[in-house]
């Protein structure tokens, strides 16, 4: 039986620390301990980017992550984002331009765009489809989606979309 060890990080602004055993997986600290059910289990390889969330402002997939990486770095997950109230502009833009069917993917394509415009606030299409490039959809044709993180973009620089 492994021995469970505290780990503290910053969680969405917060420190937090939890105990996890050794061998424990981020994402599932981050669901069961942390009580933050955005990030998904797609695939559980790394294949899906459902469980992204930003590690030190870089995108990360947190079901190859094991909890302990988590020790004193800042971790944002799509909660951190923005409220319901207010939302960050890729949350906004996504509901705005239909690029949110099922939802699953959704958590994980604003962490993999706010990753994306936090290094290239001005990105055209085909970077925004390389950006977006690891994580997966089953319900769009993905132009929603592109729409949808060029217009968050545009509100991001301050200009009109």
């Amino acid at each position: 039986m492994s021995e469970r060890r505290a780990i503290g990080f910053r969680l969405n602004g917060a420190p937090v620390r939890v105990v996890a055993e050794p061998g424990k997986r981020a994402l599932d600290v981050l669901r069961e301990a942390c009580g933050l059910t955005a990030a998904k289990e797609g695939c559980g390889t790394g294949e899906c980017g459902a469980c992204a969330v930003l590690v030190d402002g870089t995108a990360k997939l947190s079901c190859l992550m094991l909890a302990a990486q988590l020790e004193g770095r800042d971790v944002t997950t799509a909660e951190g984002l923005g409220t319901p109230q207010a939302p960050h502009p890729l949350q906004a833009a996504f509901a705005a331009h239909g690029a949110v069917q099922c939802g699953y993917c959704s958590p994980g394509m604003t962490i993999a765009a706010a990753d994306l415009l936090a290094r290239d606030p001005a990105p055209d299409r085909e970077a925004v489809r390389l950006g977006l490039s690891g994580n997966l959809c089953r319900c769009t044709g993905y132009v929603k989606i592109v729409d949808a993180v060029m217009a968050a973009a545009a509100v991001m620089r301050e200009e009109k979309p």
